[in-house]
């Protein structure tokens, strides 16, 4: 990580609707947070990207309610806070979310963190909001780092319009299936992926999305942060070469239309050239991802070069 700025002391000001503050003239807080549940973002990767709302909110919450409990408290020990952790987390949120709405009932203020970003974006607080909200109780959240905002920012591609769908599905046939229904989308597409899934996952992405750009975001706003930007088919060859990267990824695609469109006699010309080294089928896998056409018409472009001759290598395996 990289060298952290000196930590800020907490700070009582206006923090929003929900909050009531004023400082005493020791400089300590002397007012307490309104009840409700508060959805703070935390830092993705450097400890100093945390806002002074947040800090000050977090030093005045009557607890903090968290996934991994040792994560914020290392975050909370750089920042000097030492309110008290609540463990809440998706294998015991059913039974903790009524427990925390009664205490906030009661008039607690909850702070509720993620082990790094903007709580609800991808994990499953939103389910604590939704009930806060069903049982009167109030939130307001307090904006910071977002793994897929910093990556869609450094990606390069349109910014005007975008879809953060997640983590692709871990077994190939429901990754596929799930990039076929993204397809069409007209949109820049955002994923979350495991680094160890990233080769297989961008080999798919290029057969079934075609040449779109696109951007490989790693380590986000750490010591060895990266982005490889390039076309699906490039970063495919890559990562297949050189294998899984380190740290925490985040995949930017390229809306449908970004690409140029190959004519067919770009796409002739394109198998003329692969028939003279690979095979049929593979040759067509190739013209398909470095253009964009359906693998199927590729593929049957390329058998009917080849059975007429107009090749001077290639072999047919139908």
């Amino acid at each position: 990580m990289r060298k952290l700025l000196p930590s800020v002391p907490p700070i009582v000001s206006a923090s929003g609707p929900a909050s009531s503050g004023a400082q005493g003239s020791d400089g300590k807080p002397v007012s307490k947070l309104a009840a409700g549940l508060y959805v703070i973002a935390t830092p993705i990767g450097n400890a100093a990207d945390i806002t002074l709302r947040a800090l000050d909110t977090l030093s005045r919450a009557d607890a903090i309610a968290c996934e991994d409990t040792r994560v914020t408290a290392k975050l909370m020990g750089i920042h000097g806070i030492h309110t008290p952790f609540v463990s809440y987390h998706e294998h015991n949120a059913a039974r903790m979310r009524p427990v925390l709405i009664g205490r906030m009932r009661q008039g607690e203020a909850i702070a509720l963190v993620t082990d790094a970003g903007t709580p609800l974006v991808s994990d499953p607080g939103y389910k604590l909001v939704r009930e806060c909200v069903a049982a009167g109780v109030a939130v307001t959240t307090l904006p910071g780092p977002s793994a897929p905002l910093a990556a869609l920012v450094l990606s390069g591609l349109p910014t005007d319009r975008f879809l953060f769908a997640g983590f692709l599905p871990n077994k190939a046939s429901a990754r596929r299936t799930a990039i076929g229904e993204l397809k069409g989308v007209p949109a820049t597409l955002v994923f979350f992926e495991s680094p160890q899934r990233l080769p297989d996952s961008l080999a798919d992405l290029a057969e079934l999305l075609g040449p779109r750009e696109a951007a490989v975001a790693r380590e986000l706003t750490k010591l060895y942060e990266e982005v490889r930007r390039g076309p699906l088919p490039e970063l495919a060859a890559h990562y297949a070469a050189a294998g899984p990267p380190r740290g925490e990824v985040v995949l930017v695609i390229a809306p449908p239309g970004a690409e140029e469109t190959a004519g067919a006699d770009d796409v002739d010309g394109l198998l003329r050239e692969a028939l003279g080294r690979l095979s049929v089928r593979d040759a067509a896998a190739d013209v398909a991802a470095r253009t964009g056409q359906p693998r199927r018409e590729v593929y049957a472009r390329a058998l009917e070069l080849a059975r007429d001759g107009t090749v001077a290598k290639g072999e047919e395996d139908g």
